[in-house]
């Protein structure tokens, strides 16, 4: 499947540095941080310092990419703007991140003994 970029010109270059759209990635990657934390509850404070700390900075960092990703591919990304897209994008890519280091932190605890 290819991938169509139906935003009407708009770029990742775009997602640039304006305030909104840092204050629009920050909320969303704690929002899924916070959300994942329901799912998968840590066992210790520093587990759960450390999925939070990571799913907040995936969620910085891939949320922009992951936020097109999942409009393109619901064909709804004519209808939103970067704000939307930052939200949703770093809220998923959090989740992600928190709950897949969640598992893992789990499996390896099982290994050790």
């Amino acid at each position: 499947m290819r991938f169509h970029n139906n935003l009407k010109g708009l770029t990742m270059a775009d997602f640039g540095n304006d305030g909104g759209l840092w204050t629009a990635r920050l909320l969303g990657a704690s929002a899924g941080a916070a959300v994942s934390l329901i799912y998968l509850l840590p066992k210790s404070r520093r587990e759960a310092a450390c999925r939070f700390f990571t799913g907040l900075a995936c969620g910085l960092v891939f949320g922009g990419p992951t936020g097109l990703w999942i409009a393109v591919r619901l064909g709804i990304a004519g209808y939103l703007g970067p704000v939307e897209m930052l939200l949703t994008g770093s809220a998923a890519a959090s989740l992600s991140a928190w709950w897949g280091l969640g598992v893992l932190a789990r499996m390896a605890e099982r290994l050790r003994g």
